[in-house]
């Protein structure tokens, strides 16, 4: 009899390290994870009892986190969709500005004449791509 009660008190000790090891620290109750594991491998049955008892939090008392578009708190913060709207077109307007800039510039007169040298100079053999030697 003694023998069986010592392999259950084994079991349940070894089950209350490995639930308490396994269990994410949100669901961890009055002091921090290590030291619950600290507290389950000292006092093997009473710590898995205190454990059990007053360490493990239920799955439904954590807070469970939820994504963005889930959450009406971030939803309501982010604003109306004409604030989207708006700030939609005064990028737009601002792109279409610097488009306009881009194309009152054109081409400097360095760009075209480092454009020229390179159409004037010879090409070595070398500058062909590869793969391309012999090929008729």
């Amino acid at each position: 009899m003694l023998l069986i009660l010592a392999l259950v008190a084994t079991a349940f000790w070894v089950y209350t390290i490995v639930d308490c090891a396994v269990q994410p620290p949100t669901r961890h109750r009055g002091v921090s994870k290590p030291l619950w594991i600290v507290i389950v491998l000292v006092l093997p049955v009473i710590g898995g009892v205190l454990w059990l008892l007053v360490g493990r939090a239920r799955r439904s008392a954590v807070h469970a986190t939820r994504a963005p578009d889930d959450d009406p708190e971030f939803l309501g913060r982010i604003g109306t969709i004409s604030d989207q709207d708006e700030r939609i077109r005064r990028l737009e307007e601002e792109l279409a500005l610097l488009d306009a800039e881009d194309a009152l510039d054109g081409p400097t007169d360095a760009d075209t004449v480092t454009d020229h040298e390179a159409a004037s100079a010879p090409r070595d053999d070398d500058d062909e791509p590869r793969g391309s030697r012999g090929a008729a």
